[in-house]
């Protein structure tokens, strides 16, 4: 196992740990990434850490980890193995997933796009990552029905 992929794995599990701390739902089920999204509302504003909230201090591997969280969540819930590069100096920001049907995202930099432009690039049920969860694992959102066509409709 390469040092990134070890650091994935274990930046993963201390952010969930720390969320729950924080009583955010860290459970790396598909529905808790609703909660990464209300993170970044809590902690962010106008794409940038609030003074003296949890993104102010070590906002790299914050980063790193809220983005290694998500990817395996997507992981765990849909498959897939993760592309890593030890010798890439900016392996941290570069690592990607690789989903069964061969596409490819990358889980940090798409936090950090959130952080950055806010809402409009929200965490849940958008882009193709999402459209793999809901054919798999849409039963695990305890949403009615109504309201999950209602969030594709956006």
């Amino acid at each position: 196992m390469s040092k990134l992929a070890r650091d994935i794995r274990d930046s993963s599990d201390w952010v969930a740990r720390a969320l729950r701390s924080s009583n955010y739902r860290a459970t790396f089920t598909p529905q808790s990434v609703w909660d990464i999204d209300l993170f970044f509302d809590d902690q962010s504003k106008d794409g940038a850490p609030k003074p003296g909230g949890l993104l102010a201090q070590k906002m790299g591997a914050r980063l790193f980890a809220l983005g290694s969280y998500v990817g395996e969540v997507i992981r765990r819930s849909v498959g897939g193995e993760w592309q890593t590069d030890d010798s890439d100096p900016q392996g941290e920001t570069n690592i990607a997933l690789k989903l069964p049907d061969g596409s490819l995202i990358w889980p940090v930099q798409r936090v950090m796009k959130r952080l950055k432009n806010g809402p409009e690039d929200g965490m849940p049920l958008t882009g193709p990552p999402w459209e793999l969860l809901s054919a798999r694992s849409l039963r695990h959102f305890h949403l009615l029905e109504d309201e999950v066509a209602a969030c594709w409709r956006r």
